[in-house]
């Protein structure tokens, strides 16, 4: 039996007047992307070795015990996700949403938002991940009435009961995901304040005073949700893999980060951490006080023996073509996104080069990556098929594919015009250069752009390589959609990558100057 209620199913309930100050703990996860086992410090899959040696972190084996000792700690708690589960791994290569559903199952999880990951194959596989979930999945701001498969059953908010209080769920998601991701034409994104607002205020109307918003947008949408609603009281974001933490150097900002009465949070990315705060409620629903951090969830967390054993079943199918060894590199090749989706990268050079390479007698003169397709680094000596699908786990493949030199300096404009949000349309490039000005308005901050070691001639016919989702408008390349000459139907980018790393034996990954950031 489901445990949840839609907002306007439970327009009846009432929530009764809290006699006492009311504590919370809500454990939180995001951009999970199917990684169900170990991962690596490169974000990448974690050998059996290493994991013996204590080298790796995260995994849904280890994330059990964190959950269980977490809930220990506590007496009253939810657990929640802030979406991007599917896509990432093999595991989703293979099974879509199945597995994450069977291990969220498992976990406990209270509440999830959709992600726009959960798009990448369309409506149908979320649909089937929803059947097997038990718990709900929101999604606020889009309009899914045209879309069949998601109509009446993806709802905006929710409401779960837990310590004799009512708390309301309202998913959302981030707006340009008909971009980033394949949602179809029968969903329309909306606006994200007004959205929430919406939910917000539908949930007050029945008494509920105590709500959180899912929200798989980014750390900076969720700072301007914050400040533009009322009625909100915690975020539990996603989208941006932001490290929110007291404790680590690294983090971007404080746990929770509060704007206005509203405590937001996030923790990184890959099930590294468990996100825990601590929320004490008045009588009126008000925060009196949020604490705590993300735990690190590193070789001091056990793993739990039955769930290693179940990914294990689940990974014999995928063993033999990840386990294969196709190439050598002398060196870790960088492909962290703080780095890749900001400035020239070994593994976007890597990457651009290796498609380049393989269309370069048909005319072609330049390769564009979106970075968001790079999804891990890769660590020296041995390279696996596995560890280079993690890199690339999209199954794109390589589209070729004739536009003016004007429509290249437009796409390349495009694919800067987000940095400062570190977003994954950053080009990476070969055959070309150019220079940023990031101080310049968006639109207007390309410039030196040289194709073949010559000036670009906005009038000139150029060959560009790139993959299926860029060629056909993912990520904003808008420019690439009328192309001259399209096939999109090329090898898939992880075996032509996997090929051009082993062409040359072993592989020495290197940055050039081809992008100039300033």
């Amino acid at each position: 039996m489901k445990r949840f209620l839609t907002a306007t199913a439970a327009l009846a309930l009432t929530s009764g007047m809290a006699a006492a100050d009311y504590s919370l703990t809500i454990l939180h996860t995001n951009d999970f992307h199917a990684r169900f086992e170990p991962i690596s410090k490169y974000d990448g899959p974690c050998s059996a070795e290493d994991n013996t040696a204590g080298e790796c972190f995260g995994g849904t084996a280890r994330l059990v015990n964190a959950i269980k000792d977490a809930k220990a700690r506590t007496n009253n708690y939810v657990l929640v996700d802030g979406g991007d589960q599917f896509q990432g791994s093999l595991f989703y290569t293979h099974y879509k949403g199945k597995m994450a559903a069977e291990m969220m199952n498992m976990l406990g999880y209270d509440g999830m938002t959709v992600g726009n990951h959960e798009f990448d194959d369309g409506p149908e596989v979320l649909a089937g991940f929803m059947e097997a979930i038990d718990f709900p999945i929101l999604m606020s701001n889009a309009d899914v009435s045209a879309e069949p498969l998601l109509a009446d059953k993806l709802a905006k908010s929710a409401v779960i009961e837990r310590g004799g209080e009512k708390i309301g769920l309202i998913g959302l998601t981030t707006e340009d995901t008909h971009e980033l991701s394949s949602p179809g034409d029968n969903v329309v994104f909306t606006d994200s304040v007004a959205a929430v607002q919406g939910e917000v205020d539908l949930l007050t109307a029945q008494g509920i005073n105590k709500i959180i918003v899912l929200s798989h947008s980014g750390y900076g949408v969720d700072q301007m949700v914050a400040e533009n609603t009322t009625g909100v009281d915690v975020i539990v974001g996603g989208h941006t893999n932001t490290l929110l933490s007291n404790t680590d150097e690294k983090a971007e900002g404080a746990y929770p980060t509060m704007v206005k009465d509203t405590a937001i949070v996030q923790a990184y990315a890959y099930g590294k951490y468990l996100g825990e705060l601590n929320v004490t409620f008045d009588d009126e629903g008000k925060i009196k006080e949020a604490s705590g951090d993300p735990i690190l969830i590193d070789a001091g967390v056990a793993e739990d023996e039955t769930t290693v054993a179940r990914i294990g079943e689940l990974a014999q199918p995928l063993e033999e073509l990840r386990s294969k060894v196709v190439a050598e590199t002398t060196e870790p090749i960088e492909g962290d996104r703080s780095v890749c989706r900001v400035q020239e990268c070994q593994m976007g050079n890597l990457v651009a080069d290796a498609m380049l390479a393989r269309v370069a007698d048909q005319g072609i003169e330049v390769a564009i990556q979106n970075s968001g397709g790079l999804r891990s680094s890769i660590d020296a000596g041995e390279v696996t098929m596995g560890e280079v699908l993690a890199v690339l786990p999209f199954q794109n493949t390589l589209s070729t594919f004739q536009v003016t030199g004007a429509a290249l300096v437009e796409a390349l404009e495009n694919g800067v015009s987000q940095i400062e949000e570190v977003a994954g349309r950053f080009p990476q490039v070969a055959g070309m250069t150019f220079t940023v000005d990031t101080s310049a308005e968006p639109g207007s901050r390309i410039s030196d752009v040289t194709v073949s070691g010559m000036p670009l001639d906005p009038e000139k016919t150029y060959g560009v390589v790139s993959n299926n989702y860029v060629r056909n408008g993912g990520d904003g390349y808008a420019p690439f959609t009328s192309a001259q000459n399209a096939y999109d139907y090329g090898p898939d980018l992880a075996d032509v990558t996997a090929e051009f790393i082993a062409a040359n034996g072993a592989y020495t990954p290197y940055t050039d100057g081809r992008i100039t950031v300033k």
